[in-house]
């Protein structure tokens, strides 16, 4: 039998792939007992584990299989049941202990994947134990033995009261205005969490609370424009403040405004910021470099101490352990509080939204107009086979500009002596280029766009 090839699954901070002929059962118990051998091998405790699962069809059979695997290694396993990824955190964070969320997030029904983390919620990536846990696990899948420690116990708890009961204690919402909140769960563990966490005297309006792995509504991918028009829609008929739509594991939180207009996550950063800095003086917010140059420039005005970071949540967590930041923030809505263990959740953050709209009188197109201040593209995908051939011939071109500035932080960002900037990056996964162009006003954004796919394209 052919040893089997767990590289093709492994990605960078998680593990990702198709169901069952890439990740089954056989391969979660594997991981499982190699997260626990990792972590010891490494000098870390791993006597307790905790496992929860999204609502996919193959997720309480690969839970159950990471849970033999953690036991088989002889650790202990709580098994909090069905749980989003931030109240998997959560129960990690709170009980120091690691953990492993059974979730491929916003992936079509076909996948799964396997979401680690160390005590204390802190992250297992590529560079941070997660080629080791590969490795271990292909070795066990070939006809490795694990470790003999005894065998381990698993008990079960429910967690969705004590991590509602831990965000609220977080943001208060008590005694603001009743706002009427449109909330589009993709059929994903919102459904799940949003009842638990937010009640009066918000009224909340579901859309697809069912939970349903199949997803039967839309993909659970709020950062596709064209999975949040039922939320658009139904803000603008209801008559709603604002809507929130959340991905598969409810990890991700997407906000639209009362005319149904999406809010961008950069605005949504600066917007927390703000709240946080308010608590925190001077405190440290992290910002990737893809987010809107009005993120760094606004807490500055706050008296907080911007730092830009690469892409991705690995390194987002490294900079906010590193420097003690309170709040960070992508463009991909997801959100890091060191309230919450230095992990991401799209719930807090949508607290905090909730908070200070109902805390005033104007709607949220106006709130949020103050933290928005450039025209942004978005990300543009482009397939390339030679990315950084690609990639050097665009720098050539674009550093033939007088004033301009390179870094090479994360791809290539080149920024103009006016303040508009492009950043061009590889996928980690795929033979893609990612394109993101900020401006002052919609044509010197357009313009740098066009210039910069032309290239790219040609």
């Amino acid at each position: 039998m052919p040893q089997q090839d767990l590289s093709t699954i492994v990605k960078a901070y998680d593990v990702r792939g198709t169901v069952p002929d890439q990740l089954n059962e056989s391969v979660a118990r594997a991981i499982g007992t190699a997260l626990v051998e990792t972590l010891r091998a490494g000098g870390e405790r791993a006597d307790q584990v905790v496992v929860a699962h999204d609502m996919r069809d193959s997720s309480p059979g690969l839970a159950a299989a990471i849970a033999d695997g953690v036991t088989a290694a002889g650790a202990d396993v709580i098994d909090a049941g069905l749980g989003s990824t931030d109240l998997l955190y959560y129960a990690s964070g709170s009980h120091d202990i690691p953990g492993a969320m059974i979730t491929a997030s916003h992936n079509p029904p076909q996948y799964n994947g396997i979401k680690l983390c160390r005590a204390g919620a802190k992250p297992i990536g590529q560079d941070s134990g997660l080629t080791d846990i590969r490795d271990r696990a292909t070795a066990l899948l070939a006809g490795g033995q694990p470790t003999p420690e005894g065998k381990g116990t698993i008990t079960t708890s429910d967690m969705l009261r004590e991590y509602a009961d831990y965000l609220r204690s977080l943001v208060d919402l008590s005694g603001i205005r009743p706002l009427t909140v449109v909330v589009d769960a993709g059929n994903g563990m919102a459904g799940h969490t949003v009842p638990a966490v937010l009640g009066e005297p918000l009224r909340i309006i579901p859309l697809y609370f069912e939970l349903d792995g199949t997803f039967p509504n839309h993909e659970a991918n709020p950062l596709e424009p064209k999975n949040i028009v039922d939320l658009q829609k139904a803000v603008r008929e209801r008559g709603a403040d604002i809507g929130l739509a959340f991905d598969g594991d409810a990890d991700r939180c997407f906000v639209v405004d009362e005319n149904g207009d999406a809010v961008s996550p950069s605005t949504i950063t600066a917007l927390v910021a703000v709240r946080e800095l308010a608590k925190h003086p001077g405190a440290t917010i992290i910002h990737n470099l893809i987010t809107s140059s009005a993120v760094a420039e606004i807490v500055a005005e706050h008296g907080g101490v911007p730092v830009r970071t690469r892409v991705g949540h690995s390194f987002i967590k490294a900079e906010m352990a590193r420097t003690g930041a309170v709040f960070g923030g992508e463009h991909s809505a997801h959100y890091y509080f060191r309230d919450f263990w230095g992990a991401d959740t799209g719930m807090l953050a949508a607290m905090h939204v909730l908070a200070e709209l109902g805390g005033q009188d104007r709607p949220l197109s106006e709130l949020v107009r103050e933290y928005s201040r450039y025209s942004a593209s978005g990300e543009i995908n482009s397939t390339v086979q030679d990315q950084q051939a690609k990639l050097a011939e665009v720098e050539a071109a674009l550093s033939e500009t007088p004033e301009t500035t390179i870094d090479h932080l994360d791809g290539l960002t080149v920024r103009y002596a006016d303040g508009a900037w492009v950043n061009l990056r590889p996928s980690n996964t795929e033979p893609l280029l990612r394109l993101n162009v900020e401006a002052r006003d919609d044509e010197r954004m357009a313009a740098l766009r066009d210039e910069v796919l032309a290239i790219v394209r040609g």
